[in-house]
């Protein structure tokens, strides 16, 4: 008789304590606000100011389109470098070299400093 009556009472004492709300958490302290410092540039090293047009590629310009056999024939007295269609290009900037990009095609298809 002891086991007819335990079992109902612990099934319904599961059951409503499962209908419970579950207890509110408690609410996260505000985030600290960090200052970033402002680090100087002054005196870096390894930076180079980018002016536009250095080397002089706009007069080259009108080469664009053109294959890009004709590089060499330009007669070009300044450091100059071609860069192949999805070549590899090195990150070093010389603001006085000649940049020729080259296309699929391989025609000359930008000019610039670098």
């Amino acid at each position: 008789m002891t086991r007819s009556v335990i079992l109902p009472l612990i099934a319904s004492a599961t059951l409503l304590s499962a209908c419970m709300p579950a207890p509110e958490p408690a609410p996260m302290p505000a985030p600290v606000p960090m200052v970033q410092p402002i680090a100087s540039v002054d005196g870096v090293a390894g930076l180079q100011s980018r002016e536009p047009d250095l080397c002089g590629a706009k007069t080259y310009a009108t080469y664009l389109s053109q294959p890009g056999s004709i590089i060499p024939q330009l007669g070009i007295t300044k450091d100059y470098r071609v860069v192949e269609y999805r070549g590899i290009e090195p990150q070093d900037y010389d603001p006085n070299r000649i940049v020729f990009r080259l296309d699929a095609a391989g025609n000359i298809y930008n000019v610039d400093c670098g």
